[in-house]
């Protein structure tokens, strides 16, 4: 049996350094290139060689990362893994800005399908990405992370809303706008000089005359943490799904197969994909059919044929039981933390799973002694969806839908097992070498 339960300080740095897909992006690139992995400019044309280890970036938010196979397998398709870079959040409206009652606020929109409730009474900071104009004029961009609890969101007092804990309701229009600070003198007539203020503490030599635009996200300040009497689980923000890109990616550097293997990190999961970051757009059709034009002969007919020899794992957490509420899950198929990766089964073609697809993949897993859980939804409940069928719908590739099952799944604070992010290591690692 491989031994699963691993220093985690890797991951846990990762996801406290990612609280926006554009930073995990950027981690994730940071990582690769210190693994030997060359960045590639969809701009400029591509040099692609057997062997070598290549990435690309789309929008700072998507990624997909491959290294070329040896000369004999470059026809052979494709071993790929997919996964997504973004959480559900609340995101600060273009004109946020709020002033009542003597407190400076800012408006905010709900980004996927957020649970809500645990956003309140946390210490908040800020984060993403800024365009903005140098003094000649010219727009640039930067990432931007405040680092500090600069917000939260007061819950009403219990003695001001007596039935609270029996009929409590959010209203995210309203409810939910942070306090910043109270206004006064020194108060900023506006987010974007908070912003200016922010890019030239973190950037001192920047050259930033005014900011224009921002694509900016509320998170939580708590840092990832290992709990339980024998630190048996995994608590942080944005395991669903940075848990997966990271463990995809370092299985993508530790691997030493000959085949061509390939990671595809997406945003915009968490809103349907349907954007030219997302999966459902057209970031991974265009690089595939780029490297079979340098690495084979560009036909239609040798792309068809390559990506009808590939295989895509799908990596998204599942839904594990729940001790509190056992009824929502189907009494077959509650998945346990630490009980293993999970396939996860749709009749209705949420997941991209068959059983050809499963199959292979449970007969990877026995043979590195990986165990493997399987999930289906009750069948009088809705199942939500992945990027795995978008990609198989798009491109025809044998798909597979996995995932470690996951609690409080789209809560500010998700947990997983610990035990869980070594066996989804060994299992992603042993399919890009086989």
């Amino acid at each position: 049996m491989a031994q699963p339960r691993r220093n985690n300080t890797g991951l846990c740095s990762f996801l406290q350094a990612s609280p926006t897909p554009f930073h995990a992006v950027a981690a994730m690139a940071a990582r690769l290139q210190e693994a030997g992995f060359q960045q590639l400019d969809e701009t400029a044309a591509w040099v692609l060689q057997p062997g070598s280890g290549y990435f690309i970036t789309r929008n700072q938010s998507s990624l997909i990362a491959f290294r070329v196979g040896s000369d004999q397998s470059l026809a052979s398709g494709w071993r790929m893994v997919g996964a997504h870079t973004d959480s559900p959040c609340l995101k600060v409206k273009p004109q946020p800005e709020l002033v009542r009652h003597g407190y400076f606020q800012l408006g905010v929109e709900v980004y996927g399908g957020a649970l809500l409730n645990p956003w309140f009474d946390r210490d908040l900071s800020l984060a993403g990405r800024v365009h903005y104009l140098d003094s000649q004029l010219q727009l640039r961009h930067a990432l931007i992370d405040f680092r500090k609890a600069i917000a939260v969101i007061p819950s009403l007092a219990i003695h001001l809303d007596r039935e609270v804990n029996q009929k409590r309701s959010i209203n995210p229009q309203t409810d939910l706008p942070p306090l910043l600070l109270q206004t006064g003198a020194n108060a900023p007539t506006g987010f974007r000089e908070l912003l200016l203020v922010q890019l030239q503490l973190e950037y001192p030599a920047l050259d930033v005359k005014e900011v224009l635009d921002f694509e900016i996200s509320l998170y939580d300040m708590n840092p990832p943490a290992m709990i339980g009497m024998g630190a048996e689980f995994l608590a942080s923000a944005r395991l669903d799904n940075l848990l997966s890109c990271h463990v995809g990616m370092e299985s993508l550097v530790a691997s030493t197969g000959h085949s061509n293997r390939l990671l595809v990190c997406t945003d915009h999961e968490e809103v349907g994909s349907a954007t030219a970051a997302g999966a459902a757009g057209p970031f991974l059709e265009s690089v595939l059919r780029r490297c079979n034009e340098k690495l084979l002969d560009g036909s239609e007919q040798s792309y068809r044929q390559q990506l009808s020899r590939s295989t895509l794992v799908s990596v998204d957490n599942a839904h594990g039981i729940h001790p509190n509420f056992p009824d929502k899950h189907d009494s077959k198929h509650g998945p346990l933390l630490n009980g293993g990766p999970v396939l996860k089964f749709n009749a209705n073609q949420r997941y991209a799973t068959n059983s050809e697809t499963s199959a292979r993949f449970r007969q990877l897993c026995q043979a590195l002694q990986v165990p493997l859980q399987s999930f289906a939804v009750r069948s009088d409940m809705g199942c939500g969806s992945t990027i795995g069928p978008l990609i198989a719908t798009e491109l025809g590739i044998a798909t597979v839908d996995v995932g470690v099952p996951t609690l409080a799944m789209h809560s500010i604070r998700e947990l997983a097992g610990t035990l869980d992010i070594g066996y989804l290591a060994d299992a992603l690692t042993g399919f890009f070498n086989s």
